[in-house]
């Protein structure tokens, strides 16, 4: 009888065991969530001095060179170029000003391409997403990460304004091997200041986006030359926040 007894006590323990883990993962997405939150509700109101992307690019430099530092300087939205604004909508996320966070349409587009080509060819994500990933995330891929990003690109549509949520993007961006924000960029490239960027200047800077580390080193590349004369004929239309 006694041995029999056990068989309930061990299944209601193992299942007691199970509860109390899926509990504990519950609470500990949970705290996380509340973390990326109340980060992002600071950000409101004050700038972020660096991102996850921005740490993991200068360990990545560090380990070659232990000296390296990022090219990187915070400037006011007034205080980058309106050229500049227009191509980075024009290029990247031409409804930023209309969407709630996430180009569902846009989404389905790059997928259909992507499906087409065999490989990914498109992203898809809209400014706010990639700001998302920037501030917090590792660039692996996953259905995990994709979930999280999502989650946190509708924190910053709610606590943001649109033109906070583009200012923040503008100034944290990779623009190059080390190179981030506008006014790194425009000096790295151009030795003057983000707010003295002229047309063609900032069309340019805007198709290195989706590879500045490759452009930086290949600025002659005749694709950059042909997607800079796109953009700049899309530049006109752009809807600024």
């Amino acid at each position: 009888m006694g041995r029999r007894a056990s068989k309930p006590s061990i299944a209601r323990l193992f299942g007691k065991l199970l509860l109390w883990l899926v509990a504990a993962a519950f609470i500990a997405v949970l705290c996380i969530q509340l973390y990326y939150f109340v980060q992002i509700a600071w950000w409101v109101n004050n700038n972020p001095s660096s991102t996850s992307f921005m740490d993991q690019q200068l360990q990545v430099m560090q380990k070659k060179n232990p000296k390296a530092r990022l090219q990187h300087r915070w400037v006011a939205y007034e205080r980058i170029s309106v050229h500049l604004k227009r191509a980075v909508i024009a290029a990247e996320d031409a409804n930023f000003s209309g969407h709630e966070g996430v180009d569902w349409q846009a989404m389905q587009k790059a997928w259909d391409k992507n499906t087409r080509r065999g490989k990914v060819v498109a992203g898809g994500s809209t400014i706010t997403q990639q700001l998302a990933k920037n501030l917090f995330l590792s660039g692996d891929r996953s259905y995990v990460r994709k979930a999280q990003e999502l989650a946190i690109t509708y924190m910053l549509e709610l606590l943001m304004s649109k033109e906070r949520i583009f200012e923040i993007y503008l100034n944290v961006v990779e623009l190059g091997n080390g190179v981030f924000g506008a006014e790194a960029a425009a000096r790295h490239y151009y030795g003057i200041a983000a707010s003295q960027l002229g047309p063609e200047q900032a069309a340019r800077l805007a198709v290195m986006l989706p590879n500045p580390r490759y452009f930086d080193r290949n600025q002659g590349s005749a694709y950059l030359a042909r997607r800079t004369d796109l953009i700049l004929r899309r530049m006109r239309a752009a809807e600024l926040p």
